[in-house]
């Protein structure tokens, strides 16, 4: 499975997915700590993230909507993600020659740019995973995709931290817009997927219509205009809310909440090690970006083996509970003088578990996702994923500045427990949840 070229192709394609992220999050922390700005100005800054998490507002055009010129060049889904690659680019070189200091508000607003395009190409690269290959090759492709989205993180982590310690920040961004070419020239050689996800869309478009003509007498163009924006703003939640019924707010809440703790975690995890521990950025960029990224990629083979062996559903429990759980041990870690082998400790244990439960998660929603609105459906998932995380985040440096951290990372902690209870609730109707399953062609 692993030689078939769409399972190679995912591997790029995830690292074109994962190299903006920690740019405008954990890695543009860290350059703002690293100049002075701020700890409350760094928790706001964390705001652009929810970029990532309202992504479903405008899935919707991707899904639909035909892009002039390239869309007759590339197809759908790869005019898509290389438009959206465009923006990653020149957003990101605009950030390398903006002084932070200086300019923060601009320094925002680039950041928005590849904020907003990154969420983009998000919506258009997870549509492309789904549809590109059978459902059997769907674990695969999602192993792939996640160790091309953690080897981005690595890059755009260590790599950019390595990068500005020895050159500067502006060199280190620059290279990093440089380094979206491996995702454009994937896309370039890849293949448009063959799927036909207009079917259902295009019978709930006619029926509109014909409503339209019948109670409004609208014009025709009016009237075929209204069906298509019913089709492809309303039919994907119609789709889902009328397959899981009363199930289907528990599967969003539970969307929403499983990643709640590690997300707001996630935003004073840089500033923790750097300022309050004083860690070097050589070491925190050695020990959370390169052995914790070794320890991801070993949680998310654990985590495919698992789901295969036990069933997704327990696995997203096993992932909830250790999620929750080494929040904690940043507490301990918090109460000792900084110690390179503790960090380490500290780090394998939440990487690990985060990996366990990325792998789970994204097999979950994947299997939730309907053909004929796989871009929309996918995107109001993963939206819904870190949503509450990145706006709680958005709050943590207030959080630290008023009681400190051991307190963040305690409260962090118990964030996680909804999570368990609700999926302990999904697991009680599993039966009914694999019966109302959608097909993955239409």
């Amino acid at each position: 499975m692993y030689t078939r070229w769409p399972v190679i192709a995912l591997l790029f394609l995830g690292f074109s997915a994962g190299l903006p992220f920690l740019l405008v999050f954990s890695t543009l922390n860290a350059r703002l700590a690293d100049v002075g700005v701020e700890t409350a100005t760094i928790g706001f800054f964390s705001w652009l993230g929810i970029t990532y998490s309202i992504k479903v507002f405008w899935a919707p055009i991707v899904d639909r909507l035909k892009l002039p010129v390239l869309d007759r060049l590339f197809g759908k889904r790869r005019s898509w993600i290389l438009l959206a690659q465009a923006g990653i680019a020149t957003g990101l070189y605009l950030m390398a020659t903006v002084d932070a200091v200086s300019a923060t508000q601009t320094l925002a607003l680039c950041g928005l740019l590849v904020a907003f395009s990154s969420a983009t190409q998000d919506v258009a690269i997870d549509a492309y995973r789904i549809e590109i290959a059978e459902e059997r090759l769907q674990a695969a492709l999602a192993a792939t995709y996640i160790f091309g989205y953690r080897l981005a993180l690595l890059v755009a982590g260590a790599g950019a931290l390595y990068l500005a310690e020895y050159f500067s920040w502006t060199v280190s961004y620059q290279v990093m817009a440089a380094l979206v070419g491996v995702g454009a020239l994937t896309v370039l050689v890849s293949r448009e997927p063959a799927v036909n996800h207009f079917a259902a869309a295009s019978d709930i478009a006619e029926k509109v219509k014909a409503e339209a003509d019948r109670r409004t007498h609208l014009p025709p163009a009016l009237a075929k205009f209204a069906g298509w924006f019913y089709a492809a703003i309303a039919g994907p939640f119609v789709d889902f809310f009328q397959r899981y019924r009363e199930l289907a707010i528990a599967i969003l809440i539970l969307v929403a909440v499983y990643r709640i703790s590690d997300i707001a975690m996630g935003v004073m995890a840089n500033p923790f090690y750097l300022d309050f521990m004083g860690f070097s950025k050589t070491q925190v960029a050695d020990v959370t970006k390169i052995f914790g990224f070794f320890m991801t990629i070993v949680g998310s083979l654990v985590g495919g083996v698992l789901v295969v062996r036990y069933g997704v559903r327990k696995i997203l429990l096993a992932g909830a509970i250790m999620t929750a759980a080494t929040n904690l041990l940043f507490v301990v870690l918090a109460q000792y003088p900084p110690n390179v082998a503790t960090l380490a400790v500290v780090v394998s244990a939440d990487n690990l578990s985060g990996g366990i439960a990325n792998v789970a998660l994204i097999a979950w929603l994947s299997s939730m996702t309907s053909a004929s609105f796989t871009a929309t459906q996918y995107a109001l998932f993963s939206s819904l994923m870190t949503l509450p995380g990145k706006f709680l985040g958005g709050f943590s440096g207030i959080v630290v500045a008023d009681f400190g951290y051991a307190e963040f990372f305690t409260l962090a902690g118990l964030m996680g427990v909804p999570a368990i209870f609700l999926v302990l609730f999904m697991m009680k109707h599993g039966a009914r949840l694999d019966a109302l399953a959608p097909p993955k062609s239409e």
